[in-house]
């Protein structure tokens, strides 16, 4: 039997994609990039999948104006997209040092890029955040007082922004642009503990992860369940939950929100089907399918 081995950060975003981002064939995407690690290694995993998916990239970058450095590395990331065939192009911002000035930056960066976005005509605008990044993020809001709706960060999908890597972790990232010998800018903003999200990626996330190996899977199963884009639960004819691969949940979760039936088959050679109740705004986290009810799922051996 041969061993198994875990997706590769292609599999990983060429799901996010299909499943939770609902890309479709013909559109546009704008990549933002830095010339850093996971913005490099998402332009780079995007420009394999586009001709499978039937899409087509650009990509920009923004200069905040608060490292000298930052031209430098939107200099490698122009490089690294003409050796893809992507365009790029990248806007300046005056981001003037002072109080806030991470959320300054970051207003100003997605002010731009959606700016870039309409003038590409792209219909989407993919950034490269990872499940590290969301697991971060929720500890950010939670040290902040933040209330559980406030905790549902940095979703797959959120308008026309898209994060094709939020179910991979860094891991995964580091292990791809090894794997391809990618080069990429290290900024050294993110090992500045003078920053809040720096100290917790450094000194909090650890003693977490010693203590709880899977602390960051929950905490994006947390984002998930309070940005109400938890997957749907499956059970048997006796009441026991059903385990589904993200494949098969990705499929029931589509299956819902277009209402529309669907079959897939699970293990033991057995195939479940959901039927949808008869409503054009049906959606799969707004329901839990139970077998034998209206609108829900069951099992059947197949034959």
């Amino acid at each position: 039997m041969g061993r198994s081995h875990p997706p590769t950060l292609i599999r990983l975003v060429e799901r996010t994609l299909v499943e939770e981002c609902g890309i479709r064939r013909g559109e546009r995407i704008l990549v933002a990039i830095s010339g850093g690690g996971d913005s490099t290694a998402l332009l780079h995993v995007l420009s394999i999948l586009a001709p499978k998916l039937g899409v087509s990239l650009c990509a920009h970058g923004v200069d905040h104006g608060l490292r000298p450095e930052a031209a430098r590395e939107l200099d490698l990331a122009a490089e690294s997209a003409a050796r893809l065939g992507v365009p790029f192009a990248r806007t300046a911002v005056d981001c003037a040092p002072g109080g806030n000035v991470q959320a300054r930056a970051r207003t100003a960066r997605r002010n731009a890029l959606e700016h870039a976005a309409r003038k590409e005509h792209a219909t989407r605008i993919a950034t490269a955040h990872h499940a590290d990044d969301r697991a971060e993020t929720v500890l950010i809001r939670l040290l902040g007082g933040a209330r559980p709706p406030a905790l549902g960060v940095l979703p797959a999908r959120d308008g026309a922004w898209i994060r094709p890597m939020i179910r991979a972790r860094k891991a995964d990232v580091s292990a791809h642009l090894g794997r391809h010998s990618i080069d990429f800018a290290n900024d050294p903003s993110n090992l500045d503990r003078r920053f809040l999200r720096a100290r917790i990626r450094m000194d909090v996330m650890p003693l977490l992860e010693e203590l709880s190996p899977a602390i960051v899977e929950h905490l994006t199963a947390l984002a998930d369940e309070l940005s109400g884009r938890a997957l749907p639960d499956v059970v048997d004819a006796a009441g026991r939950p059903v385990r589904l691969r993200r494949a098969q949940l990705g499929a029931l979760r589509r299956a819902v929100e277009l209402n529309r039936p669907v079959t897939v088959r699970i293990s033991g050679g057995r195939e479940l089907s959901f039927r949808p109740k008869a409503s054009k705004n049906a959606r799969a986290d707004d329901r839990r399918p139970r077998t034998g009810q209206k609108g829900g799922a069951k099992t059947r051996k197949s034959g």
